[in-house]
């Protein structure tokens, strides 16, 4: 058997279009400069997993399908009676993609799951943090291929933190912009 090994769609773009096209609009030195996508997080709150621990299991089995990662439980850090809520209670699921599984997953979501939101005109593009970093969230988990609708018993959203090495916002709005995020408002280029 052949040792290949297996690239991603969006990693081989990067490499050969979006890199190509950063230096030009920035005007960068080097290839080390031009800004790259190096994690992205998912994590989901659970309403109402005090009361059933159950949730919170079912939310780690969705995001690990989502994802083709294995995702963890978050605990609570401490202790809020109003709530009744002791400290390490699992109240969410989260992981970290980086690598093959970020590219295949960032693939996946901007051609196959927000196709899929109900009156979708385009993913924000004011929810950067000014360190190059990007958070959008969503407001259905059915919205993904690997949900299986039937067998949801409640709908659930999570946020989804795309975290790269732009130090500004142009920057990383750029390179989410090359990589096929849908932006609501395009800028247009050559301006």
């Amino acid at each position: 058997m052949a040792n290949t090994t297996y690239t991603p769609r969006l990693a081989t773009k990067y490499r050969e279009e979006v890199v190509n096209a950063l230096m030009k609009k920035f005007s960068y030195k080097t290839v080390m400069q031009v800004p790259r996508l190096t994690k992205i997080c998912l994590n989901q709150g659970i309403n109402g997993a005090v009361s059933d621990k159950k949730l919170v299991d079912i939310a780690v089995d969705e995001m690990t399908r989502i994802s083709g990662q294995k995702a963890i439980a978050t605990m609570s850090k401490k202790d809020i009676s109003n709530f009744k809520l002791r400290k390490n209670m699992p109240i969410g699921a989260r992981v970290t993609l980086r690598g093959v599984n970020m590219y295949e997953f960032l693939d996946r979501l901007v051609s196959v799951s927000l196709p899929r939101v109900r009156d979708f005109k385009g993913v924000n593009e004011k929810a950067f943090d000014g360190r190059g970093n990007y958070t959008m969230g969503i407001t259905e988990q059915i919205i993904f291929p690997e949900i299986d609708i039937d067998k949801v018993t409640k709908i659930a959203g999570m946020d989804i933190t795309f975290v790269t090495t732009a130090q500004t916002n142009e920057e990383a709005y750029e390179l989410l912009r090359e990589l096929g995020m849908p932006f609501r408002n395009m800028k247009k280029d050559n301006q």
